[in-house]
């Protein structure tokens, strides 16, 4: 038997991981953070007011889902939207990180989509419930493998886009977000603790529209990595 099987009651469940770019090697994750509102034609999309600044909201770490990947159609949803996102992976953390030593904490980037049943969000955000039942479902959050900041560096511009069945979607700039990354960083280690396996997705730019089974999604962050993932039939 197992130290682990000796120590819990139940098995533990897997790490949840991404992978890496050119290595066999994964990045494991702790926990899923999302900005909301960081480009402001998509909050200018969505009619909500573009002087409010961006917020924070969560994702299991197991609703990330590799490259690749078909992905179910989500229940409960009539609805389901695509957001593309670069992704930042930490290396390590703390608490009220300065600005100017963020990007200390990073151990690299990627592309990410932030899959949203967007009626259930807005259901929800009108009668001021929490977010988690649009936002935080399985399968929520497919991430292309991640590229070392060693490598590539700390990205501040590049073209982010989206394609649905090769017709673009979603075609942004990351000099477009309203927070950067050493901002997102600092603001984000004001309200939690963070540490090493955190990841965050920084926001998404306009275009956003509904999917349907079938649809294939085709992403990338310039300089930073690609995603392929598709939208398949509902789970039975």
């Amino acid at each position: 038997m197992s130290t682990a099987s000796q120590e819990f009651v139940i098995s533990p469940p897997p790490q949840a991981s991404i992978a890496v770019a050119g290595s066999t090697k994964k990045f494991p994750v702790r926990r899923v953070w999302c900005v909301g509102r960081n480009y402001v034609e998509h909050i200018r999309e969505m009619g909500n007011d573009e002087r409010e600044p961006p917020f924070f909201f969560s994702k299991p770490a197991d609703a990330l889902v590799p490259d690749g990947s078909t992905i179910p159609y989500p229940p409960l949803t009539k609805d389901l939207h695509h957001e593309v996102e670069m992704v930042v992976a930490l290396k390590s953390g703390g608490r009220n990180i300065p600005t100017d030593k963020a990007l200390d904490h990073v151990w690299g980037y990627g592309v990410a989509i932030d899959l949203t049943r967007r009626d259930l969000q807005i259901a929800s955000r009108n009668i001021k419930r929490p977010w988690e039942i649009g936002k935080a479902f399985d399968a929520s959050a497919p991430c292309g493998a991640l590229r070392p900041a060693s490598e590539i560096g700390h990205p501040k511009k590049g073209r982010i886009f989206l394609k649905v069945d090769g017709a673009v979607k979603q075609d942004g700039d990351l000099e477009q977000m309203i927070w950067n990354v050493p901002e997102i960083i600092n603001q984000l280690s004001q309200s939690v603790e963070l540490a090493a396996g955190d990841v965050i997705l920084t926001g998404t730019p306009a275009g956003v529209s509904a999917l349907s089974p079938g649809h294939k999604l085709e992403c990338e962050v310039e300089g930073v990595g690609t995603l392929t993932v598709t939208i398949g039939q509902p789970a039975k």
